[in-house]
């Protein structure tokens, strides 16, 4: 990645692990996450115990895409998309 634009940005965690829920949400705070960027996380826990809640801020590192890697996101997405239709559509015999 010689030509790729790198920098940090203030982050939101959230985990929680219960019995009504099992999740992980982290929200780069000021900036808008295109296809194909990625966000790299520091300082978050790696796991929490059961019935637990955290919120927490941290910092992150957003990795933008070039315009290949961009493209790619989408065709990638477009194809994932497609093979829904394939499973959801197929025909039935008549016997």
């Amino acid at each position: 990645m010689s030509n790729a634009k790198r920098f940090d940005v203030p982050c939101s965690v959230q985990i929680e692990q219960s019995p009504e829920y099992f999740f992980a949400y982290a929200t780069p705070e000021g900036v808008d996450i295109g296809p194909g960027d990625r966000v790299i996380i520091h300082g978050a826990p790696s796991h929490i115990g059961y019935g637990e809640s955290v919120t927490l801020q941290c910092t992150a590192t957003v990795i933008r895409a070039g315009w290949f890697g961009r493209f790619w996101a989408h065709v990638d997405g477009m194809l994932s998309l497609l093979q829904l239709f394939e499973v959801g559509f197929e025909p039935e015999e008549c016997t």
